[in-house]
Order: structure tokens, then C-alpha cells, then sequence
């Protein structure tokens, strides 16, 4: 059975072999120091790491990592990376903690007594957009806030980085469906004009020069006090996804088996972050509209990413047409695995949801990584509807033993499936 086949069936809801994904999008996959560790775990060949997503420094899983891994699904990534910057043209970076990777030719990077700064679209003429603080192994985004004169706020420049898709965007991800076709695995496709306020795209780490709500406390403060505004934002955005939807099925047809909506959090780790009449008012028209030409048009499945506590919003999420829930955070306040699967069991996907990457995976013991793997498991994978993946990305210095041996526990759970 082809790791198409597993996630077919799973996306239908069948019983089968449960795929596995790490890396297919930005929230299933693995810091680049954890990629390096697994290639030298398994003694592959020793060459620099692909860090395709510089702003959470995730390691691209080449194919020979693939194939020792067992990873049944492809990820079809954006052209660009969140600092706006082409993924190609390979260079060398060493990082703070000494790790030499290959990073995109257009990474452009400064470094003081505060840390690493990263430059959007690789222009050191404009403000850093991104900031590695000395002892982390991430970016975050730097805050360039412009005053704010509400007279004058204008929703369109919350939009500027959410235009018509090129005919060279295009191009690449037709080849890269195409390329991806032939691995027999299945395959997610990454875009980026449907993300409704995700809060990792409202700095604006893209732009020279960001303009409109661009500070994250007042993006929240704007949920509530400036919902016109929203609205006018997400119907004009909307109207630009419907068209570059359109021109991406056209491209790529039905080769993708589903397709990464949204990654906007909703749930903190006791709570959510709006009320589910706010969801229902300010979220819930929009995500309606982009899943229902969705699957109207296409035979992909729609992929939602929210950590958090978000029990109490799931009904909203299903009515408004998602199909897969991630990445399932089994620790965050009433994400409980069992009442998950008996509740919702039969209307999404639980893409996510194995081992947490909080605490188990990265300081649990080999037991305790093995007993938490084999029950998350055995509670979804009952009657299909389940794709293996850990709880979020990997986080650096997860043990590789720990990581082999949640893998370990799903090639034994396969077998005879």
C-alpha cells in the first residue's frame, strides 16, 4: 500500500495503516538541529540541512530521511519563505549554536549583543523583520507597529502581502505536484492567501515597510474593537483567495489530497482566544465561503491548524467546512483524546495529536514516550480518520532515541493493518 493510499483512506475515514506525516507543512515537521541528529542516527549521508523555513528554523526532510523514516505524505511548500524570500539558491549559515546549514539565497542576516536579525525579502536597506535572541533557536517577529490614526486606518494595508497568485507561483506549484506525484505518497499543498488573522502573519514579516494593525496586542484588542474593519480585511482577502484558488486547481487539479487552509490559533493552553460567538461573527462567514468553493471544485480535503484549548469551538470549525483538525494538543484544557475521538471522531480528521512535543517527546523517558504514542494510537486511529504526527513541530533537542522510539511504536502498530 502507498503512502497515498494510507492517507486516502484515512482522509475518507476508512480503517488502514495509519500514515505518517513530519514535515508535509509548517506545523508537522522538525528544528533543523533534530533533522541533523536523525540523518547521524541513521547514519546517512553528513551534508548541511535545508532550513526551508528560517522562521521557525525547520529542517527540510530530504528524501533519503524520508524513506528511512516511513513518511507517507509530501508537503507542497510556498515559493516563498515567511520573510519573503524565494526558497532556492542554497547558501552555507552558521547559527549560534554552531550549526552549519544551507539556508535560501535571499536569507539576509545581522547579528549584535541582542541577537541575529533577519532582513524581509532580504533588503538590509529596510528594518529587521525578524529577531533570534542570543540562546533561542528561533525567530520571532519584530513588531513595526506605524501610528495609528483610526480616521485614516485603511483595512487594505493589512492586505498588501495577499495578492493574485503569479503565473510563475503558479508554474512552481504545478511542478512541484507534478514531481510529487510520482513518490506515491500523499500530498498536502501549502498556500497562504486563505490565513483569516493568523497572528504569526500580522507583523507583516514579509514587508519592507508594513503598514495598517501590524502589533499583535492590538490585532486582539482590534477582534473586539474593530470588527468593520475586520470584516471589510477578510471579505477583500477572501475575494482574492477565491480567485487564486480557482487558478491553482486549474494548474494543479486534483493531484493534492488536501490543502493547508489556515493556521490561525484559537486555543492558549487553558482557554481560547475569543468567545465562539465571536468565531461564529468575525471567523466563521469567511472560512465558510473559501471551504464550501473548496469542495465544490475540488476533490481536496481542508486542513486547519489551531493549538490551545479549542473543545468549545470545534462544532463552529465542522459547520464551517474544515475536514482535519490539527495538531491536536491532547494537553491543552478539555483536548482530551477519547471524548476527541468519541465526539468528533466522525466529522474530522485528527491530523497530529502522538506524542506531545511540550513534554513528552522532549524529557520523558523511553517508556513513558512509548506508553503515550500506543494509547494516542490505539483512541484514533478506532474506524480511520487518523494521521500520525507528534503535537506541533519538533522542538530542538528532542532526544533522537525518544523520536525513534514513538516511530518504533507506530511501525509496530501498522503491522497487519
Amino acid at each position: 500500500m502507498t503512502g497515498k493510499d494510507k492517507l486516502q483512506l484515512a482522509l475518507a475515514h476508512k480503517e488502514g495503516p495509519i500514515p505518517l506525516d513530519i514535515g508535509a507543512t509548517a506545523v508537522t515537521g522538525m528544528h533543523c538541529t533534530v533533522v541533523q541528529a536523525m540523518r547521524e542516527y541513521f547514519e546517512l549521508e553528513n551534508r548541511p540541512v535545508k532550513v526551508h523555513d528560517p522562521y521557525q528554523m525547520l529542517g527540510l526532510i530530504e528524501d533519503d530521511l524520508m524513506d528511512v523514516l516511513g513518511i507517507d505524505v509530501i508537503g507542497i511548500i510556498p515559493r516563498n519563505t515567511m520573510f519573503g524570500f524565494p526558497i532556492e539558491a542554497w547558501k552555507e549559515w552558521n547559527t549560534p549554536w554552531n550549526q552549519t546549514v544551507l539556508v535560501p539565497g535571499g536569507f539576509t542576516v545581522d547579528q549584535n549583543g541582542k541577537g541575529v536579525y533577519i532582513y524581509p525579502q532580504g533588503d538590509v536597506h529596510a528594518p529587521p523583520s525578524g529577531h533570534m535572541p542570543w540562546g533561542s533557536w528561533y525567530f520571532d517577529a519584530v513588531i513595526r507597529q506605524p501610528s495609528i490614526n483610526e480616521d485614516e486606518l485603511d483595512p487594505r494595508d493589512n492586505l498588501e502581502e495577499y495578492t493574485d497568485v503569479s503565473n510563475e507561483e503558479l508554474a512552481y506549484y504545478r511542478r512541484a505536484c507534478e514531481q510529487a506525484e510520482k513518490r506515491g505518497k500523499g500530498i498536502v499543498i501549502n498556500i497562504g492567501w486563505t490565513s483569516l488573522g493568523d497572528i504569526s502573519q500580522i507583523p507583516g514579516p514579509a514587508l519592507k515597510h508594513p503598514k495598517g494593525i501590524r502589533d499583535i496586542t492590538e490585532w486582539y484588542i482590534s477582534t473586539v474593537t474593530r470588527q468593520d474593519y475586520i470584516h471589510e480585511m477578510f471579505v477583500r482577502q477572501t475575494e482574492t483567495a477565491l480567485r487564486n484558488l480557482k487558478k491553482l486547481h486549474a494548474s494543479v487539479g486534483n493531484i493534492p489530497d488536501a490543502v493547508y487552509v489556515c493556521g490561525t490559533d484559537f486555543g492558549t493552553q487553558v482557554s481560547q482566544f475569543c468567545s465562539r460567538e465571536t468565531f461564529e461573527n468575525l471567523y466563521a462567514p469567511y472560512y465558510r465561503t473559501i471551504n464550501r468553493w473548496i469542495h465544490e471544485h475540488t476533490s481536496w480535503k481542508t486542513f486547519k491548524h489551531s493549538c490551545g484549548a479549542i473543545f468549545p469551538l470545534l462544532d463552529s470549525l465542522i459547520a464551517a467546512g474544515f475536514d482535519i483538525l490539527n495538531p491536536v494538543q491532547c494537553s491543552a484544557e478539555g483536548m482530551d483524546p477519547e471524548l476527541l475521538k468519541d465526539t468528533y471522531g466522525k466529522d474530522l480528521v485528527f491530523w497530529g495529536g502522538a506524542a506531545d512535543t511540550q513534554q513528552t517527546l522532549p524529557f520523558g523517558t523511553l517508556d513513558e514516550v512509548r506508553t503515550e504514542t500506543k494509547k494516542r494510537l490505539e483512541i484514533f486511529s478506532r474506524d480511520g480518520g487518523y494521521v500520525f504526527n507528534t503535537v506541533h513541530n519538533v522542538q530542538a533537542g528532542t532526544p533522537v532515541e525518544n523520536l525513534s522510539a514513538m516511530l518504533d511504536e507506530l511501525r509496530k502498530f501498522n503491522e497487519g493493518r
